[in-house]
């Protein structure tokens, strides 16, 4: 299992055997474990990597159990506390209980068996909570995620990734191949959470002049240089409060990655041309289609700047590991660009799709779809409404939506495969234009203009298509 969908156990507690015994249980168990020796320490470490189950000491010095429990619940509402006694205070623990935590547990622990099933049943009440959340967002997951549309196991994890993510403030790293969507997995982790009333801007690192990326970023003061005529305030000022999306992090030059790795640590800019520092309280979401662990080793990126980012990491499975999902992101788009025409597609098309590689991953299938859209007659997309390279996918394979039994010309021209493809349904209807209507999916008056376009059910024609059709 993914490091970043396992159970994250918090252990806080002054006594050091006690951390150390409650890890050593939790790691059997295969949660990841941290631990912290006061509520000061464990509040702090949850800033940078909340947790799922926190279990706490009662009586620690400077916070008690107590106060640190009111403090998560209000900051963390969804992480699972339970606190840990050695003093026999059942008034204590049923307080603790009213305040939000999940249950006590007596020091010391005895049998180990205890605790250990203690912690267990912490954990499935945490996996079943988190499922049934994912269960009631799955049923508009198409629209309510921004586009991220899918059922196989690969995307369905990153959908929990996602609700996962969006309740933090965690960095986030999004890996993936151009076109899988990493845009929309950053929305939808700020749009679904409790910041998305709040600024989220998006940056393309690569398109930024490299003369101008650092005015860009944290905005710059009347004077600055040649043609700033007045202050400007940064894209990290515009987001503050909430979420920034670097996209393409790794086109960003070294120089400028030094200075975001200091933004990142100080949380705070100095505009170009100004002595002072703007403190900025924003997200960071970045992505990129490179390997940046390769690049930092290579000295291209900052080993820092990389781990600072690097907290969380959700990889986006490209199109040729997901094709499952063809199908239903073929039909979205298809609704998407024509609503209500309920278009359908052909078998020859469908595996058409289902075979075609998809460099562009989901963009290029997208972009087919709204083609197929713009060009085809809005009932039924057919191997001819598609772009050449996807059409020529299909070459040898048979439509199983009608009992033709031919393959298509070797040809990837467009308008070829259309005119073989009509012209071989004309010849085994015996000329019949309606039943060749139905057959191929178009209205009577789009087959007589093709029929007329294409000269076929004339002699000449049929002479003339003969021998692509061999």
């Amino acid at each position: 299992m993914s490091d970043d969908l396992r159970i994250r156990l918090l252990i806080v507690d002054d006594e050091e055997s006690i951390r150390r015994l409650c890890i050593t249980v939790g790691e059997a168990l295969g949660f990841i474990c941290t631990e912290a020796e006061s509520g000061e320490a464990a509040l702090a470490g949850l800033e940078d990597q909340p947790a799922h189950i926190i279990l706490t000491d009662m009586v620690m010095p400077n916070m008690s159990g107590i106060e640190f429990l009111e403090r998560v619940k209000k900051t963390f509402p969804r992480s699972e506390v339970a606190v840990m006694t050695g003093h026999g205070s059942v008034e204590t623990a049923v307080q603790a209980m009213k305040l939000g935590a999940y249950d006590y547990i007596s020091k010391p622990f005895s049998p180990l068996e205890e605790l250990r099933l203690f912690l267990r049943r912490m954990a499935e009440k945490v996996r079943l909570v988190e499922e049934n959340q994912f269960l009631r967002e799955r049923v508009d997951t198409e629209t309510e995620l921004h586009g991220i549309v899918g059922t196989s196991n690969k995307i369905q994890d990153v959908l929990r990734m996602i609700s996962r993510l969006k309740d933090t403030r965690t960095p986030v790293l999004i890996t993936g191949e151009s076109g899988t969507g990493k845009e929309l997995v950053a929305r939808a982790i700020h749009f679904r959470g409790p910041f998305a009333n709040r600024p989220f801007v998006a940056v393309d690192c690569g398109s930024l002049v490299p003369t101008l990326i650092e005015s860009e970023l944290f905005g710059y003061e009347k004077g600055a240089f040649t043609g700033a005529l007045k202050t400007k305030a940064g894209l990290f000022q515009v987001a503050s409060g909430g979420t920034i999306f670097l996209d393409e992090i790794g086109e960003l030059p070294l120089e400028m990655q030094a200075k975001l790795l200091r933004v990142l640590q100080e949380k705070e800019v100095r505009p170009v041309g100004s002595n002072q520092r703007v403190k900025v309280d924003v997200r960071v979401v970045a992505a990129t289609n490179r390997d940046l662990e390769a690049e930092y080793r290579d000295g291209t990126f900052r080993k820092d700047l990389y781990f600072r980012l690097n907290v969380v990491t959700v990889h986006l499975p490209s199109l040729r590991e997901r094709r499952s999902d063809i199908p239903m992101l073929a039909h979205w788009f298809l609704e998407k660009y024509a609503p209500g025409a309920s278009i359908q597609i052909t078998s020859a098309a469908m595996k058409a799709l289902l075979q075609y590689e998809w460099p562009g991953n989901v963009r290029e299938l997208e972009n087919s779809m709204e083609r197929a859209v713009a060009l085809g007659d809005r009932r039924i997309i057919d191997l001819a409404d598609l772009p050449p390279a996807v059409a020529s996918q299909s070459i040898g394979i048979g439509d199983g939506d009608a009992p033709m039994r031919f393959s298509p010309p070797s040809t990837t021209d467009l308008e070829d495969i259309e005119r073989a493809t009509i012209q071989r349904v004309f010849e085994q209807v015996k000329g019949d234009k309606a039943m060749a209507g139905r057959m191929l999916g178009i209205s009577r008056a789009t087959l007589y203009r093709k029929l007329k376009r294409y000269n076929i059910g004339t002699r000449s024609g049929l002479s003339s298509i003969a021998p692509a059709l061999q």
